[in-house]
């Protein structure tokens, strides 16, 4: 019986060793051991897609392993952000985000699915770019003077499209209907990429599109560019003029995104995720993608990502307020 009892002892204190090896196995497992999601709320083709997979790429280096991106677009970005935001957070979740859904939205949506302060942790800043005012070449204009006057002239026959209800590309062209007292039609597109395409064929005459679609369209003759939302000239249109030029400001809020994460995502995974952006944004192969895109990098704290998002939606609100656009 004795016998018997040391033997049940043995066998409890092995399993209690055995136990505690194994938590501590699991506890000490390095991070990333498995591939990391990286959610793009915007569809395919668009900038947020081109700088997320860009971004997945270089991160999917620093970290040897493999960074995947997870296109759920939709409702202006908020449909991939409530997915995003019910992720789990366990450094294996990435959401790129942008101003246009965590400024705007919250002033044009009377419900959001998803709580950006509450929700998630932010990790960096990782770009900024302005709009470029496009038109279809058949029209006869060659100036944003040219497309004011030819508004001007044919009210209610000028439509101008957007990624959606509550992106920039809506935004500013409210701010340029009231700016310059033209009466035009807003036509909302899934995507900036949509939108793009139907102006490519003639079914809206313009827009404030994203640099991504409409730079090679440009390039290409198919679109005509009359000015630039940023707060300088863009590099890859040298000889296309500013709004604030063009005696409009009030257009130099450049669009920007950052990278943040699922509420949870632990304090070091965000910190090596900040580093690895850091670097990134030094790489000359990143820097000559982001010039072609009309983008500039940004690198900056997780705190800086949340102090934009509360002082420019203060800002927003007013904004929208002042030009008529009310929340869905």
């Amino acid at each position: 019986m004795k016998l018997l009892n040391k033997i049940h002892r043995l066998w409890t204190l092995t399993c209690l060793l055995l136990v505690l090896f194994v938590g501590q196995s699991i506890a000490q497992t390095p991070w990333p051991n498995r591939p990391i999601k990286l959610v793009a709320s915007f569809p395919a083709g668009g900038a947020s897609d081109v700088l997320a997979r860009l971004l997945a790429q270089k991160l999917s280096d620093g970290l040897g392993q493999i960074v995947t991106v997870e296109n759920r677009p939709g409702a202006t970005g908020n449909l991939g952000h409530e997915y995003a935001s019910n992720l789990p957070g366990d450094g294996y979740a990435l959401l790129l985000t942008s101003s246009s859904v965590l400024v705007i939205n919250p002033h044009m949506y009377k419900r959001l699915g998803y709580d950006v302060f509450n929700d998630f942790v932010p990790i960096s800043m990782v770009a900024s770019a302005g709009l470029v005012v496009v038109v279809h070449p058949g029209l006869p204009i060659y100036s944003l003077a040219e497309l004011t006057a030819y508004a001007k002239a044919k009210p209610g026959q000028i439509n101008f499209g957007s990624s959606g209800q509550g992106a920039a590309s809506r935004i500013f062209g409210e701010m340029y209907k009231n700016a310059v007292s033209v009466e035009i039609t807003h036509i909302p597109y899934k995507g900036n990429v949509q939108a793009v395409n139907d102006l490519l064929a003639g079914q809206i005459q313009m827009m404030f599109s994203d640099m991504v679609p409409a730079i090679p369209q440009i390039k290409g003759g198919k679109l005509r560019p009359l000015a630039v939302a940023a707060p300088k000239r863009l590099e890859i249109l040298p000889d296309i003029p500013t709004m604030t030029e063009l005696g409009l400001p009030g257009f130099e809020n450049a669009t920007w995104w950052a990278m943040i994460a699922p509420k949870g995502t632990p304090p070091l995974v965000v910190t090596r995720i900040n580093s690895e952006l850091g670097k990134a944004m030094t790489l000359p192969d990143v820097l000559e993608v982001y010039t072609r895109l009309g983008m500039t990098t940004q690198h900056s704290s997780p705190a800086k990502v949340f102090e934009q998002v509360r002082v420019q939606s203060a800002a927003m609100g007013k904004l929208l307020k002042s030009v008529g656009v009310q929340p869905e």
